[in-house]
This record gives structure tokens, C-alpha cells and sequence, in this order.
């Protein structure tokens, strides 16, 4: 069974998307931002993140930056979730290693398909 990483500041969207994934038989594991994300990155096998851009004590592509420096998490594709649709945003968060932007409001079935094109059966 694949784990998902779900990083977001609204314990609300959290639950949203936890659902979402648990529905589709994914393992999930939940963190209010990145700094708690980074703590959560201690060896576990992740095979994606979904990530928040603006969070309060670290945002996602500050996190995303730090989490390619950890052998571990180098490679692991990330999800950008995230009110942002701005062409700069999107720019930065491809060049830290972003593999997918979505845009909230988002439907389940949207996020799900970038998911299942991004995890390794």
C-alpha cells in the first residue's frame, strides 16, 4: 500500500483529502506544515507528497526544497495543493521539484488522478 504525505494548514482540507485518498486505498500521513512535514520524513517509505504552498512556520516549497536535500525523499514526487495559480508560483515550486499543481477548490477525482499518475503501483 502506497503513503501519501498530505501537508496543508487547514486541518478541514486535510481531512478532505485524507478521505479522499484512504477511500483509494492509500495509507496516509498528516502535517500542519512543513516544518511538522519535515519532522514526519524520519526514513519512512513516502511515495508522494501533497503539499500546501502558504503555511505559517514553513511553506511548501521551502519544505520541498529542504526535503530534497534528505537521500531518502530526493526523489519522492510532490503534489502542490494550493490557492496559487499564478505562472511565477507555479515556476518555483517546478524548479524545487514540484511534479503536479493543483489548484483548490479542486474535485477528489482531479487530485486522485494526478495521485495515481505519480505513485508506482
Amino acid at each position: 500500500m502506497a503513503t501519501i504525505l498530505v501537508i496543508d494548514d487547514s486541518t478541514s482540507l486535510r481531512q478532505v483529502v485524507s478521505i479522499a485518498l484512504k477511500g483509494a486505498g492509500y495509507s496516509v500521513i498528516e502535517a500542519c506544515d512543513g516544518k511538522d512535514a519535515l519532522s514526519k520524513l524520519d526514513g519512512t517509505k513516502i511515495n508522494l507528497i501533497i503539499s500546501d504552498v502558504n503555511m505559517p512556520n514553513m511553506d511548501g516549497i521551502t519544505f520541498l526544497k529542504e526535503a530534497r536535500k534528505l537521500p531518502t525523499y530526493k526523489f519522492t514526487p510532490v503534489i502542490m495543493l494550493t490557492t496559487e495559480a499564478g505562472e511565477e508560483k507555479k515556476t518555483e515550486g517546478q524548479a524545487a521539484g514540484a511534479r503536479a499543481w493543483v489548484v483548490k477548490p479542486f474535485k477528489p477525482e482531479q487530485m486522485l488522478s494526478a495521485v495515481s499518475k505519480l505513485v508506482a503501483p
